[in-house]
């Protein structure tokens, strides 16, 4: 793709006499004031203190705010209609923004790749979307294998288990679920071979009323073990606290939501990923359309464990993370089935985890009951 040099960002501050017209006084001060600085925006479709997803990309949006000559502007709560088109293009018309990080899922297709055509001096980074042939050139996708952490966490989850039954809260039925849905239940088989994952679906990103009434069916139903995959996991965790069931939290470290009971959390640290894209555009080099990082890179991390995890279970963990970290193992290490048993992965087989198949995954392995 094209290299994004500060003279093709600072294109999105200049006004021609032709334009000249067309903008008010204050888009014409805004513009005037890009040259000074990066203006960057996040996009988020809930809160940013939502102890999950958004909070996040904020954690990273405010370590970015520090930084000299970088203005950051925000909008939470956005969903995923054209009210965020509406959004990002006002971002760019009444500040001045040159860098757009929409980051929820359901941005992507049509509304980033729609705001994309029409503001082609902008760059737009998005969170999970899978860049395409023929799409503009001036998007970029990034995401993280946290599916890495999953699998950690579900030895955790493989040593506390008294039944045997894992329970799994998530929102949508998309690949990026799948993957974590998946690599969470390979984890604890390494320990439980026989473990099973009972997985519901709440049709929504943020959905608390309906995310604790799904974790109480889980729990009900047998489950001794919750984790999910939703935007804010805070409903998750405290009804599993409260009930005194073991969890793993997601997205940011839950372990303040119910510390007798939460074994760990899988989650992200985008700073390393967001200060990179920093560099490369102060630098004028060329921005990838495609971005995939975990462990090693330092994106996913895994939090403190809790005192349920006994030693054995950190012994096991901190031997398979070391692994990660030398890109020695992948989680999709043949032999693995799917629910009806037949050879997914064959045995020698190992799928490294920038694998495309992978970005597209529309299964679930054996013992998943979805």
């Amino acid at each position: 793709m094209k290299k994004l040099s500060r003279r093709n960002l600072l294109r999105a501050g200049g006004i021609s006499l032709l334009g000249l017209a067309a903008l008010s006084t204050q888009q014409i001060r805004v513009r005037q004031q890009v040259q000074d600085e990066f203006r960057i925006g996040f996009i988020y479709v809930g809160a940013r203190d939502d102890f999950g997803y958004n909070q996040a990309h904020a954690m990273a949006a405010a370590r970015l705010a520090r930084e000299p000559n970088v203005r950051v502007f925000e909008q939470d709560r956005v969903p995923e209609t054209e009210e965020v088109l509406a959004v990002m293009q006002g971002m760019i018309e009444n500040h001045g923004v040159q860098v757009m990080f929409p980051t929820s899922y359901g941005y992507f297709d049509p509304y980033v790749l729609e705001a994309a055509r029409s503001n082609p001096e902008v760059h737009f980074v998005h969170a999970g979307g899978l860049y395409l042939p023929g799409h503009p050139q001036n998007v970029s996708s990034y995401f993280g294998y946290i599916d890495e952490g999953m699998f950690l966490a579900g030895i955790a989850a493989g040593h506390v288990t008294q039944t045997g039954r894992l329970g799994f809260v998530a929102a949508m039925n998309i690949p990026h679920v799948h993957r974590n849905v998946n690599a969470f239940l390979l984890g604890a088989r390494t320990v439980q071979p026989f473990a099973t994952l009972e997985v519901r679906f709440t049709g929504g990103w943020f959905l608390p009323e309906a995310e604790r009434a799904t974790c109480n069916a889980l729990i009900d139903a047998g489950a001794d073990v919750m984790t999910c995959h939703v935007d804010s996991p805070r409903a998750v965790i405290e009804t599993s606290g409260g009930r005194g069931v073991a969890c793993v939290g997601y997205h940011s470290d839950l372990a303040s939501l119910a510390p007798e009971h939460v074994l760990t959390s899988v989650q992200w640290d985008w700073w390393p990923l967001v200060s990179d894209y920093l560099r490369k555009l102060r630098a004028g080099e060329e921005i990838p359309h495609m971005q995939r990082l975990g462990m090693r890179e330092g994106i996913v991390v895994l939090a403190p464990f809790g005192p349920r995890v006994p030693q054995a279970a950190r012994l096991q963990i901190a031997g398979m993370h070391r692994k990660f970290l030398a890109g020695q193992h992948s989680v999709y290490t043949g032999p693995i089935y799917d629910q009806s048993g037949e050879v997914l992965i064959p045995t020698g087989v190992q799928r490294e985890r920038d694998d495309p198949w992978l970005e597209t995954m529309d299964w679930f392995v054996k013992g998943v009951q979805a």
